[in-house]
This record gives structure tokens, C-alpha cells and sequence, in this order.
């Protein structure tokens, strides 16, 4: 099992064709990270679009991740839903899979109290004998966390080892550092991932990470090695590639660009969510030129 997880750990898509899951496209881009320098995958993550997929949809990928990797690099598996029995369900099966550390989310649309959230997570991993992160994103879940929260958490549970942060607060990170020096945080908000490694972040898990992993592996290794320099030197070579991001709701640009970069064949998506409508295609288009990431229409 890997002990140490850190560095870019990009949150993967998942490939879809005629309404059903490419597992085929699935297993070439994780071979793929590997060669690119990714110290880990994040699978089922938002970029996922895991809402829109089954239980069953969801165990499958964790396991051709866990099987495509081979122990090269770690597996970390989003388990979270805004139902305490299908987290329990999704954990269950990564953990027996063999990932490497689990990534919970706040559960969603519930808008619970801190109490709650307490309980929710030692109830879900009461039985867990690998590192688990919260991913804190409130933008989606409508729910924050708190110091407080964090500092029980920590009291309570041996492997709860940090969290990815998907908001711009940097002074929350500030807190939860200055508190407990070895939590683990990654990036989950692209313009904040050099910011945030400068301060003590370990890693990112960032959607960009699925156009130009090597970048961002390139970037966490530039901060271990204390050369802010480089770092701020890719932080700016990313920043309108990091903006396009949210060009739309995420995946959908990642998606269509990845297909532009002959990544996936397809940038295909469940309802409600939808492909790059034309006028987003053209913008997106010149950023990728721009980017030297595809030449021609």
C-alpha cells in the first residue's frame, strides 16, 4: 500500500460512448498519467460526473483503476454521495478493491449541521484502515466545514489525514496548517494550486490535471525542491488553461478539449449535463492553440 499520498493526483473523466462507459478509453488514460509523471488518479471524483452514474458504474471504475495502475502509483477513490448507505456501499468496495486512500465528499444538497457531518464521517469510516480526505467544496455541496469540525475529526478518527479544498479561502488552509502541520491538503480550485503548495499544501487534484498532467506534477516537484521560481513561472503558463476550466460547468470543457487533444474519442455526457455548445467549442479552441495543445480546426 502506498503510505505517502501527495503530488498531482488528477481528478479523471470518465469516457463515455453511446450512453454507456468507455472502460477501454477508461484504462488508456490512466496508462497514460503514468507515463506523464501523475504521482496518483483520483477516480469518481467530480470531474467523473459520478452523480449521473451508478453504484454499480462507479465500483467498476474503481476497479479497472486499481487494476490498470498495477501498484505503480496510488489510487484514491471519491466515495461520497448525499446518501449515508451508498457511501457506505461506494467505501466499502474501494477499500475491498485495494485503493490507496479514500476521498469523501460533504454530502450534498442535505445542507447538514456540523454535528451531523461529524457523525456522518465517523459512521462511514468507523471500519477503515486507510487514509480517507474530506473534500470540502461547498460550491457544490452547499456546505461548509469548520475548524471545529476538522479539529474533532482528527481526535476521533486515527486515518482521517486531511482533505481537498475546492473553495478560494485561503485563510482556511492557513487554519488547518497552522493547527495540524502534517494535514494533508490538496488544490482542488486551479487558480489556487501554486498559491496554495507555496503555503504547504501537498498536492492537487485539480481537473486540469487531465489535459497536461505532467505540468502539474511538474509544478508540486518544483515547490518540494523550494524552486518558487519555476513554480510561479507554470502557475502563469497555466493560468488562461486553468480559467477555461470553468469556461462552463466542469467536465464539459475539460471533456471537449481532451477530445480535441485526441484523448478520448468522444466528449460525450448523461443529461442533465450536456457537450460544448458551438460558441463555447470556438473559445475553447483558441485557448487550446494557444496553449500549443492542437494545430488546425
Amino acid at each position: 500500500m502506498h503510505k505517502d499520498i501527495k503530488g498531482s493526483i488528477p481528478p479523471l473523466i470518465t469516457p463515455m460512448q453511446d450512453g454507456s462507459i468507455d472502460f477501454d478509453s477508461f484504462a488508456r488514460l490512466i496508462e497514460w498519467h503514468i507515463e506523464e509523471g501523475s504521482h496518483g488518479i483520483l477516480v469518481n471524483g467530480t470531474s467523473a460526473e459520478p452523480s449521473t452514474l451508478t453504484v454499480a458504474e462507479r465500483n467498476a471504475l474503481v476497479d479497472v483503476a486499481v487494476a490498470a495502475t498495477n501498484g505503480a502509483i496510488p489510487v484514491v477513490a471519491a466515495t461520497g454521495s448525499q446518501s449515508l448507505s451508498e457511501t457506505q456501499a461506494l467505501t466499502d468496495h474501494a477499500v475491498t478493491a485495494g485503493v490507496d486512500a479514500l476521498l469523501i465528499v460533504t454530502p450534498y444538497y442535505i445542507k447538514p449541521p456540523q454535528r451531523g457531518l461529524i457523525d456522518y464521517y465517523l459512521e462511514v469510516t468507523k471500519e477503515t484502515d486507510i487514509p480517507w480526505l474530506v473534500y470540502h467544496i461547498p460550491g457544490r455541496a452547499a456546505v461548509s466545514i469548520t475548524i471545529d469540525t476538522v479539529t474533532e475529526l482528527k481526535a476521533e478518527s486515527p486515518y482521517f489525514v486531511g482533505m481537498k479544498h475546492a473553495v478560494n479561502d485561503l485563510g482556511f488552509v492557513s487554519e488547518c496548517l497552522a493547527r495540524f502541520p502534517d494535514f494533508k491538503v490538496f488544490v482542488g480550485l486551479e487558480e489556487l494550486s501554486f498559491p496554495e503548495l507555496a503555503i504547504g499544501a501537498v498536492g492537487l487534484m485539480n481537473a486540469v490535471g487531465n489535459l497536461l498532467p505532467g505540468i502539474l506534477a511538474e509544478m508540486c516537484e518544483a515547490v518540494w525542491a523550494n524552486d518558487l521560481n519555476k513554480g510561479r513561472e507554470l502557475h502563469h503558463r497555466l493560468f488562461e488553461l486553468n480559467q477555461s476550466v470553468f469556461f462552463d460547468t466542469n467536465p464539459i470543457p475539460i471533456k471537449y478539449m481532451m477530445k480535441r487533444m485526441g484523448l478520448i474519442p468522444t466528449n460525450e455526457h448523461r443529461l442533465p449535463m450536456a457537450p460544448a455548445s458551438p460558441e463555447l467549442e470556438k473559445r475553447l479552441n483558441g485557448v487550446l492553440l494557444r496553449a500549443g495543445l492542437f494545430r488546425g480546426p
